[in-house]
């Protein structure tokens, strides 16, 4: 059978299933575009520089079995002590592996049909689905077609949260090729502050494709900072959408840290909505082998007097490929917008390939806007002068490529997390 009939067939049992009427006439909706639309091939500019098309020449299975407690230690992050840790076994949340440490007046943490069915249901009906407006993708409408046993997150009116929220994905890929389809819906109330880490995990040597859609609300004066950590093995692939929509004036910080995997594609959009909004967006690849990470930015600017900036760096190594498209729209109302970009990447390989494509469209003429690229190898003078000084070849590389990294790690607050990466950038410098 081959993956289209698959789904095809998978999407009819789940008809059977009884759903909120939201989610099921979303379904519907979304299979129908997908069965138009397709899988998204390297003809479609959005995706000239990211070939999917050879991973689904694979079967793959959505596993329903369960995950022991004790194999989730291994995907705990410093400080998990003192995080919220939400569980998603091969795409589904599972609430019984889940630890809340917060209090339900402070996190709000429901499965999201609950959450359609129940007091949420006209956040769910609004804001469920809203990024297919901008992600018009076959995988994004497949991801939409099998919305099951995803997460509603709520945090109420003034909670400024100091405990973070970690979201741990685990793809169980002992015994055959799995795809896993996370769903999520964030809600950020007034006067509200949430630091959400994603994290992703394939257990066993088979191969793992991981179609993640995520959407993230946030109302006046809430303050999101939001980090993704992408450290898994070669044999799993992955396409992540985030879509940001800050309705209203509220602030964002995002941060991707791609460390490796097999094929990466990270789509995220931030929608600026309200005046005075402001985000900065950070991204670090640091690849080697054949891992392959594109990173897709979209900052739509459609309320005046907002503050975007992006910094993204990568290194490449070995014959890995990094892909950095950035898209800023200023809307005919955005006056005063400040918006930057900028993409600066190191080659450490013959082999290595990077692509940029830095993009502007600019409706509005009292705006602020820049976006720049660069793409070179480590500073002869710089290494010079630490080889005279008696360090190592490959200790004075490490030393410069830390370097490179550190205004990115500067960025994450949550202290643990930020050693962990750290420690994890070191390791892999030295095993190159």
């Amino acid at each position: 059978m081959t993956n289209l009939a698959y789904f095809k067939d998978q999407f009819e049992g789940l008809a059977a299933i009884d759903s909120a009427d939201t989610i099921r006439e979303l379904s519907k909706a979304a299979f129908d575009t997908f069965n138009q639309s397709g899988l998204p091939t390297y003809k479609l500019e959005e995706w000239k520089y990211t070939n999917i098309s050879s991973l689904f020449d694979k079967n793959y299975q959505f596993s329903k079995d369960n995950l022991s407690p004790s194999a989730l230690k291994a995907v705990q992050l410093p400080g998990h002590q003192e995080a919220n840790e939400l569980y998603f076994i091969d795409g589904r949340f599972m609430p019984g592996l889940s630890k809340m440490i917060s209090s339900e007046k402070e996190l709000i943490i429901l499965p999201l049909e609950e959450a359609a069915r129940g007091p949420y249901q006209k956040i769910v009906a609004e804001h469920l689905g809203s990024s297919s407006k901008y992600l018009k993708d076959g995988l994004h409408a497949l991801n939409t077609a099998f919305i099951q046993s995803g997460v509603f997150i709520y945090l109420p009116k003034g909670q400024q949260l100091e405990t973070p929220l970690y979201l741990h994905h685990i793809n169980q890929a002992q015994t055959e090729n799995v795809l896993s389809q996370p769903r999520s819906l964030v809600y950020l109330a007034e006067n509200t502050n949430l630091q959400l880490v994603e994290t992703y995990t394939t257990l066993g040597t088979m191969d793992s494709f991981s179609n993640e859609v995520i959407e993230i609300v946030l109302q006046e004066n809430a303050c999101l900072a939001y980090y993704k950590l992408q450290n898994d093995g070669p044999n799993a692939a992955q396409v992540s959408s985030t879509q940001i929509h800050q309705i209203g004036k509220s602030n964002v910080q995002t941060l991707t840290i791609s460390l490796n995997g097999g094929v990466i594609r990270n789509n995220l959009n931030l929608i600026l909505d309200a005046s005075g909004n402001e985000t900065h967006l950070y991204g670090l690849s640091l690849l080697k082998g054949n891992s392959h990470v594109d990173h897709h930015t979209l900052v739509d600017n459609k309320q005046p007097n907002c503050f975007s900036n992006q910094l993204y760096k990568g290194i490449a190594d070995d014959t890995a490929t990094g892909v950095f498209s950035g898209r800023i729209i200023v809307q005919p109302d955005a006056q005063k917008t400040n918006a930057y970009q900028s993409s600066k990447n190191i080659i450490l390989s013959e082999r290595a390939t990077i692509n940029a494509k830095p993009q502007l469209e600019i409706f509005a003429d009292d705006v602020k806007c820049s976006h720049g690229c660069t793409v070179g190898q480590l500073d002869e003078e710089a290494m010079f002068y630490l080889r005279a000084r008696g360090i190592p070849l490959k200790t004075a590389e490490s030393l410069l490529l830390q370097a490179f990294a550190s205004d990115i790690l500067n960025q994450i607050k949550l202290e643990p997390l930020r050693k962990h990466v750290e420690q994890l950038i070191i390791a892999q410098l030295a095993s190159s």
